[in-house]
C-alpha cells in the first residue's frame, strides 16, 4: 500500500470520529440545553418518564460495557505503518511485502494474557503482540506473543490451560498470577508445557516496556508466491531499543505505584514523538527441508534455533499515533489468525487450526454479532462487496434486489474475481481419522534445556528465583514436588536449586544428561544496548541545588531523546545555590525509583544535606541500586548513601569520574561524568552487583 492508501485509512477513520467542540446532542442529533437535571413536575416533584434525554443517557450507560476478552483482556494499542526493506515477490504474493515503495497502515495491540481488564501491567505473564495490516488486498492479522513458543501443542487443551492459570474457581483468587496450585498442578502433568514455563520464569515475562519487547508469530506459517510455490516461515519482531526487562521485586512494586506502567509508557512515548520501532524478520525453510530438524516444524512448543536458520530482516514497523478513544479502537479491535491475504497461508499446526476457529467465535460474542468488521478500527481499506446481510449492528445500507449468487436480476453482481484472489495452498492430505499426537511431537525437554543453557548467569539466577517464588505460593507440597521432578528432565542443577528453595526433596540425577547445546540469541545479554530513547531519569533535588548542574544533566539526556524529571521533597519552586529558582516536576513522595530507569543526585551542600537526612530520598537511591539501575552521585550528592552498604563499595576519595558497578561518582559535574552516566544508562542494568545486603 502506498502513501495515498495510508492516508485513505486515516481519512476513513476520521469520518467516524466525533468533534467534542460541537454542541451536546442526543443520539438522534437533538440539541440538549441541560444535562444536570432530570425533567420533573415542580422543583421537588417526581421525575417524568417523558424525559427522553435522561432515559437515553442512563440506558446507554447501563449498556456501555461489553464482555471483556477471555484472555488478553488488558491491553494498549497504537496506529503506525510498516514498510518492507525489499520486495519479496519471489517468496510471497502478499502485496504489502512486494516493494519498499509500499507503506501499509497498521494497528498494534499489546496485552497481558491472564489478568482481567482491571489488572496491572506488570505481572509475570506472556504478552500479546498483535498487528493488523490494512493492506490493499484486505486485512492481514499477525497475532503473536512476546515469546516464540506456547504452552500446549493442540488447541483442544486450550480451555484446560486457561482454566488452570485463571483465578481458582472456588474463591476467584489470585488475579493475574500464575503463582498458584491449579496452574502448577496442570503443567506438572503436561510435559509439553515445560519449554514455555522456562520462558515464563525468565525475565521475558516482565518486560521493561512494550517498546523493548520482542514479538513472535509463534506458529510456522507458509509464504506462497504467485506460482503457488510454498515456503515455511516464522515471524520475528525485534525492538530497535533492544529487549530489556524489569526485575521481579521491581515489577511487583510497580503494580502498586503505577498499575498502568507499560500502557502509560507507550502512550507518552508516542505523544512525545519518540516513536517505537521494530524490525520484522523471517526464518525461511524450503518445503523439501520440512523434516530436516530434530523437532517438528508444526509443533508450537518449539523454536527454530537461529544457528540453524538465521533470521532475515525484511521490514520496519513504526508506531506514530495514539488512538483517540480507547474503547472504540483499542478495545473493539478484533484480531483473527485466519485474517490472511494472498501470499500467506496456514500449516497443519494443530494449535493454529484451533485458533482459526476460536478467534472468530470469540469476536461474535464479544462484539455483538457477525458485523464486527464494520467497526471503524476493524474496517479494511480494501473494498468490501458480498451478499452477507442484516444482523446486529449492520451499518451498511445495501442497495438492489438481489443478495445471492449466482443471479441475473442484479446483473450477476457481485461477481467472482479473476485476479488478485486468495488461493489456498495446494497440498495432498491423506490419513485415518484418529485422536493421536504425532511421535514427532513427543520431545518436551531438549529445547527447554537449550533455553536454560543459553542464559547468562544472572538470567539463570532470576529463573531459579522465579520458580521458587511461584512454587512457594502453592499450598500442596505434592504440586511443588511434581514441578521439581519435571525440571529434573531439563537440568539437574536447576531442579536441585529450586527444590532447596521450596522445601521439597531434591530429585536424583537424571539419567539423560544435559545435551550442552545453546543458542546465544535466546539470552537478553545479547540484545541491543546504547539507545536511551524514552528512558526516564530521576534527578533528586532540594533547596540549595546546583541549578546549572541539574540543567546540564537534563539537557544531555534530552539531546538523546531521554527524559529527566526533577524530584524534590515537595512540589513547586525551589531556591537554588545561585539564588535563583528551579521548579520541581513532582514530589518524590508521590512516585518511586521503580518508575525510573536511573537515579542522579548532584551537588549543592544545602540540597545534598537535606536529601541525606530524608529517609525517603535515601531509600529512593538504594532501591534503584538494589534493582541494578545506573546511579549518578556528584560532589556533595554522594552523602545520600553515607552509612549504607553502598558507601562501602565506592572509592574512599576520588579525583576524577569512576563507575564502580555502574555507579558514576564524580567530584564535579563535567562532560566526562555526564557521558559516563549516559553510557551506564545505555547498558540498562548492571547485573554484576550483589544486592542482598542493600536495605531497600
Amino acid at each position: 500500500m502506498g502513501h495515498d492508501e495510508h492516508d485513505a485509512k486515516d481519512r476513513q477513520l476520521e469520518h467516524d470520529r466525533t468533534d467534542s467542540t460541537e454542541p451536546l446532542t442526543t443520539d438522534t442529533g437533538v440539541r440538549v440545553e441541560d444535562t444536570d437535571n432530570s425533567l420533573r413536575a415542580g422543583a421537588r416533584g417526581p421525575t417524568l418518564l417523558e424525559d427522553f434525554h435522561a432515559r437515553e443517557k442512563i440506558t446507554h450507560f447501563d449498556h456501555e460495557r461489553i464482555p471483556e476478552r477471555v484472555v488478553h483482556a488488558r491491553g494498549a494499542g497504537a496506529y503506525g505503518h510498516f514498510t518492507p526493506y525489499e520486495g519479496l515477490s519471489d517468496l510471497t504474493a502478499a502485496h504489502f511485502l512486494s516493494s519498499p515503495d509500499v507503506t501499509t497502515p497498521v494497528f498494534v495491540r499489546f496485552s497481558t494474557v491472564a489478568g482481567s481488564r482491571g489488572s496491572a501491567d506488570t505481572p509475570r505473564d506472556v504478552r500479546g503482540f498483535a498487528v493488523k495490516f490494512y493492506t490493499e488486498q484486505g486485512n492481514y492479522d499477525l497475532v503473536g506473543n512476546n515469546m516464540p513458543v506456547f504452552f500446549i501443542q493442540d488447541g483442544i487443551k486450550f480451555p484446560d490451560f486457561v482454566h488452570a492459570v485463571k483465578p481458582e474457581p472456588h474463591n476467584e483468587i489470585p488475579q493475574a498470577q500464575s503463582a498458584h496450585d491449579t496452574l502448577w498442578d496442570f503443567v506438572g502433568q503436561q510435559p509439553e508445557t515445560t519449554h514455555m514455563m522456562m520462558w515464563l520464569m525468565s525475565d521475558r515475562a516482565i518486560p521493561r516496556s512494550y517498546r523493548m519487547m520482542q514479538g513472535f508469530g509463534v506458529h510456522t506459517f507458509r509464504f506462497v508466491n504467485a506460482d503457488g510455490k510454498g515456503t515455511f516461515v516464522k515471524f520475528h519482531w525485534t525492538p530497535k531499543l533492544g529487549t530489556h526487562s524489569l526485575v521481579w521485586d521491581e515489577a511487583q512494586r510497580v503494580q502498586g505505584k503505577d498499575p498502568d506502567f507499560n500502557r502509560r509508557d507507550l502512550y507518552e512515548s508516542i505523544e512525545r514523538g519518540d516513536f517505537p520501532e521494530w524490525e520484522l524478520g523471517v526464518q525461511l525453510v524450503a518445503e523439501e527441508d520440512e523434516h530436516s530438524f530434530d523437532f517438528d516444524l508444526l509443533d508450537a512448543t518449539k523454536i527454530i534455533p537461529e544457528e540453524q536458520v538465521p533470521v532475515r530482516p525484511v521490514g520496519k514497523l513504526v508506531l506514530d499515533r495514539n488512538p483517540d478513544n480507547f474503547f472504540a479502537e483499542t478495545e473493539q479491535i478484533a484480531f483473527h489468525t485466519a485474517n490472511v491475504v494472498p501470499g500467506i497461508d496456514f500449516t497443519n499446526d494443530p494449535l493454529l487450526q484451533a485458533r482459526n476457529f476460536s478467534y472468530l467465535d470469540t469476536q461474535l460474542l464479544r462484539l455483538g454479532g457477525s458485523n464486527f468488521q464494520q467497526i471503524p478500527v476493524n474496517r479494511p481499506v480494501a473494498p468490501v462487496s458480498n451478499n452477507q446481510r442484516d444482523g446486529f449492528a449492520q451499518h451498511r445500507v445495501h442497495r438492489g434486489q438481489t443478495s445471492y449468487y449466482p443471479n441475473t436480476l442484479g446483473g450477476g453482481c457481485p461477481a467472482l474475481a479473476d485476479e488478485g484472489v486468495y488461493r489456498h495452498y495446494t497440498e495432498r492430505v491423506d490419513g485415518d481419522k484418529i485422536r493421536v499426537r504425532s511421535e514427532s511431537f513427543q520431545d518436551h525437554y531438549s529445547q527447554a534445556t537449550l533455553f536454560w543453557n543459553s542464559l547468562a548467569d544472572w538470567e539463570r539466577e532470576h529463573v531459579v528465583a522465579a520458580f521458587r517464588f511461584e512454587l512457594g505460593k502453592c499450598e500442596e507440597l505434592a504440586v511443588r514436588q511434581q514441578a521439581v521432578a519435571n525440571l529434573n528432565h531439563v537440568d539437574h542443577g536447576l531442579a536441585v536449586s529450586v527444590a532447596e528453595g521450596v522445601g521439597v526433596a531434591a530429585p536424583p540425577i537424571e539419567q539423560t544428561p544435559n545435551h550442552g547445546r545453546s543458542s546465544p540469541a535466546l539470552s537478553q545479554a545479547n540484545t541491543a544496548f546504547g539507545d536511551i530513547t524514552g528512558r526516564q531519569v530521576a534527578l533528586l533535588v532540594a533547596d540549595g541545588v546546583d541549578a546549572p548542574a541539574a540543567e546540564a544533566v537534563r539537557r544531555a539526556f534530552s539531546d538523546q531523546h531521554a527524559h529527566v524529571e526533577y524530584l524534590a521533597p515537595r512540589d513547586g519552586a525551589l531556591h537554588t545555590r545561585e539564588e535563583g529558582v528551579l521548579n520541581a516536576d513532582r514530589a518524590y513522595t508521590t512516585v518511586s525509583s521503580v518508575l525510573y530507569d536511573a537515579v542522579a543526585v548532584i551537588g549543592g551542600p544545602e540540597s545534598a544535606q537535606a536529601l541525606a537526612e530524608d529517609g525517603t530520598a535515601r531509600h529512593f537511591v538504594l532501591e534503584a541500586y538494589k534493582h541494578h539501575k545506573p546511579v549518578l552521585l556528584v560532589a556533595d550528592g554522594r552523602s545520600i548513601v553515607d552509612g549504607t552498604p553502598l558507601a562501602d563499595r565506592l572509592p574512599a576519595s576520588f579525583g576524577s569520574t569512576t563507575t564502580p558497578e555502574g555507579v558514576t561518582v564524580a567530584p564535579a559535574l563535567d562532560e566526562e561524568s555526564v557521558m559516563a552516566f549516559l553510557r551506564q544508562v545505555g547498558l540498562h542494568r548492571h547485573w554484576e552487583r550483589e544486592t542482598g545486603s542493600i536495605p531497600a
